[in-house]
């Protein structure tokens, strides 16, 4: 099954990595947070130069999805994510989403769990 573009979140963005290329597309990690969690934030093409750390950035319709086995949350092709601010967003940098691994309910394989943490600091 496809995954949902079902994600709103309204987050910070508090660090970003170099931009890298994939085919003719510019892509970039950045680590978000809001005031439950921070997770890595898949930047494409434009978004790449647009947004700086310091940002507050409003995501409508975002998805979640695995890049070199780490949990992402981007906007995909059908989401959408804008500027609201600067610096006044409340938040906590763990649990880091991304760095937990996680893996398939033994009770229910539609349902994901918590398998082992990649970093001491998400624990």
């Amino acid at each position: 099954p496809a995954p949902l573009n079902n994600i709103d979140a309204r987050f910070i963005l508090l660090d970003k990595g170099k931009i890298t290329m994939e085919g003719q597309s510019k892509t970039c990690l950045a680590l978000v947070a809001d005031e439950t969690a921070a997770v890595l934030f898949l930047l494409w093409g434009g978004e790449c130069d647009a947004f700086q750390p310091g940002d507050i950035i409003q995501l409508s319709r975002g998805i979640f999805s695995y890049r070199r086995n780490n949990l992402v949350l981007r906007a995909g092709k059908r989401g959408k994510i804008e500027k609201d601010g600067e610096f006044t967003l409340p938040y906590v940098e763990t649990p880091n989403m991304s760095e937990i691994h996680w893996v398939s309910d033994p009770n229910n394989p539609t349902k994901y769990v918590q398998g082992n943490v990649i970093s001491a600091y998400s624990r």
